[in-house]
């Protein structure tokens, strides 16, 4: 199995550098998906400047999260549920619905519930969810342009799952208590 570097501010490519002390200055440590991101500078970029992005959409925080989660867990990353659980948490989605989330069960919110399954159908059917799922998204009160959002989120969740997945990212310190393993793994352990 390839090894990918966990780098730091002294070891990462130059171009990556900046970045992760962008990082470090942020969140007062360098997450470990941004330490195996830091390989190419390209990539790390990318996934940043989605990120933040997400942040600028018309979606709350907890939205964000919620899609995120849901996004997370049906591509089986251990590493962006475990943390997620985390960040879903401090923008205030209730403990109930993360725990749903994280165990592929109903929301009793319908409208995140919408959010959630909207998102699902998009990353399933890779873009393909059908005008009736685009109406039914509409009726539970979301915007067209929530539609295109929904898909920057997909697209930054793309690339973390993704590289994750590829590289074995480790999990951080911070995820101790919200590790999640995912159902293939599940089956793998029993």
């Amino acid at each position: 199995m390839t090894e990918f570097t966990l780098h730091t501010v002294e070891t990462a490519p130059a171009a990556a550098k900046e970045s992760l002390a962008g990082i470090e200055k942020a969140w007062t440590f360098i997450p470990n998906l941004h330490r195996t991101l830091a390989e190419s500078p390209v990539a790390l970029q990318a996934y940043d400047t989605l990120f933040a992005l997400v942040a600028k959409t018309s979606f709350t925080s907890a939205e964000q999260q919620v899609a995120f989660m849901a996004i997370n867990v049906l591509n089986e990353c251990e590493y962006c549920a475990s943390g997620h659980s985390v960040l879903a948490k401090m923008a205030g989605v209730e403990p109930d619905a993360i725990t749903a989330l994280r165990d592929s069960a109903p929301l009793k919110d319908a409208r995140l519930q919408a959010l959630r399954g909207f998102a699902e159908r998009i990353v399933s059917e890779r873009g393909f969810a059908g005008d009736d799922a685009v109406d039914a998204f509409i009726a539970a009160g979301f915007s067209k342009a929530q539609v295109l959002e929904l898909v920057v989120i997909v697209a930054t969740k793309t690339i973390s799952n993704y590289v994750n997945h590829l590289t074995h990212t480790p999990l951080d310190d911070f995820m101790a208590l919200t590790k999640w393993v995912s159902p293939r793994n599940r089956k793998l352990a029993a």
